[in-house]
């Protein structure tokens, strides 16, 4: 079953920006993937290759919060900041995985800044 086009699009967008943006233990890379229904986010070490903190719009303390979609993605954010903030990091590389700086993507990016960390 062959791509659609936009996804290609966004394959060659996510290799290129991939190309550039990598993560260490000390500033990892946050990585952030957007589908219809929900957000997900995390912090990668790309030297190590493993992942050293993750949250979702799916996690059970989040989905029980009422709000749409760009104010999940605020809450994501913050919940991974803190789970970050908890391990000791408090700058990271910011990974917007082929999508634009906009909306959800910019929102979850906003969401990690008020919770502490630093990009």
């Amino acid at each position: 079953m062959p791509l659609a086009a936009k996804e290609v699009r966004r394959q060659k967008l996510r290799w290129r920006i991939r190309s550039k943006v990598s993560g260490t233990a000390q500033k990892p890379r946050m990585s952030v993937f957007r589908s219809n229904k929900a957000i997900y986010a995390q912090l990668i070490d790309d030297t190590n290759g493993f992942t050293l903190a993750a949250a979702s719009s799916k996690d059970k303390d989040l989905a029980a919060i009422a709000g749409n979609k760009t104010e999940k993605a605020i809450m994501v954010g913050k919940a991974l900041a803190q789970k970050a903030l908890a391990l000791g990091i408090n700058a990271c590389v910011f990974d917007r995985g082929g999508y634009l700086y906009h909306g959800r993507v910019k929102a979850i990016a906003d969401g990690a800044r008020e919770g502490g960390l630093q990009f």
